[in-house]
């Protein structure tokens, strides 16, 4: 594998075993971190509009970040979770092109580890709801950064080995199994990643299309061949994707983030963010700030 995935690292937010019930009924949940659920007892469904997961004793599920998904039992479910925070250098997700529910089937050693990580980070649950709306709030990841901080060395190296570890297990299995038999383009490959590493930047559709050495329009259509997206309602997106992040991660104004994001102003966010989120960055932040 490229070594440039060896930039990536991760932080625990947290880890627990729970037993759930009908009560675990959520719709259009999308979080600024990773989900990992190993389950060994009972039924439940993972879905959004374009797929919809049975989950089983048994088996390994990752949600990627930004991933929409509703989380449902509708009666009896017990499962270890584990949910952490992604961080690179150049900002680009590992699972970029893979924002889906991903199951694979668990080995012996994933329990083992899955239970070892939790047996070192003891009071890393929730502890206050299963409510994605409620348990979701700035000002509780600010308590998680601060109990990595204070984590031994020993207790850090070894969480984020074991992070590695469970995440090593879908790129194995999903990431690079295309879909299509059809092998994504080069030139669509370098205009995602353009994109990614200049989100803060003016970015126009000529200007992917000059850089990958053809036309607009045919760039568009190959585009959108490859991704299922035009080239600007992915910049949108990615963008999008970013300003949740830095809403609810960190004291940046508005204004502050529609420019890092590359909207410039922010009426121009507020109207972006509204059409993709159904809200507005004022009242997403207000939520995610509200202690309940």
């Amino acid at each position: 594998m490229n070594s440039q995935l060896f930039t990536h690292s991760f932080s625990l937010l947290n880890v627990d075993y729970v037993q759930l019930n009908h009560r675990w009924n959520y719709k259009n949940i999308i979080s600024p971190y990773y989900r990992l659920y190993y389950i060994d007892d009972g039924e439940g469904i993972v879905s959004n509009p374009d797929e919809k997961i049975n989950l089983k004793p048994g088996y390994l599920y990752l949600i990627p970040s930004f991933t929409l998904c509703n989380l449902k039992c509708t009666n009896f479910l017990s499962q270890y979770f584990l949910q952490f925070f992604e961080e690179s250098p150049d900002g680009i997700s590992l699972f970029k092109d893979n924002r889906s529910i991903m199951e694979i089937k668990a080995t012996a050693l994933d329990v083992s580890i899955f239970n070892r990580i939790l047996k070192i980070n003891p009071g890393r649950g929730i502890n206050r709801s299963d409510n994605p709306k409620i348990y979701e709030k700035e000002a509780y990841y600010k308590e998680y950064r601060a109990l990595n901080n204070n984590m031994k060395p020993s207790v850090r190296f070894e969480s984020q080995g074991i992070i590695l570890m469970l995440i090593s297990r879908f790129i194995q299995s999903v990431r690079f199994k295309s879909p299509k038999s059809e092998k994504i383009p080069s030139v669509v490959l370098d205009a995602i990643n353009y994109i990614q590493l200049n989100l803060g930047n003016s970015i126009s559709i000529n200007e992917l299309a000059k850089n990958a050495n053809q036309n607009r329009d045919y760039f568009s259509r190959e585009f959108l061949k490859h991704t299922g997206q035009r080239p600007l309602s992915y910049i949108h997106e990615k963008r999008i994707e970013r300003a949740q992040y830095l809403i609810v991660t960190t004291n940046k104004t508005l204004l502050d983030i529609a420019i890092e994001t590359g909207f410039n102003n922010l009426p121009h966010l507020t109207k972006i963010f509204k059409k993709y989120l159904k809200t507005t960055p004022g009242a997403y932040r207000k939520q995610s700030l509200q202690i309940t």
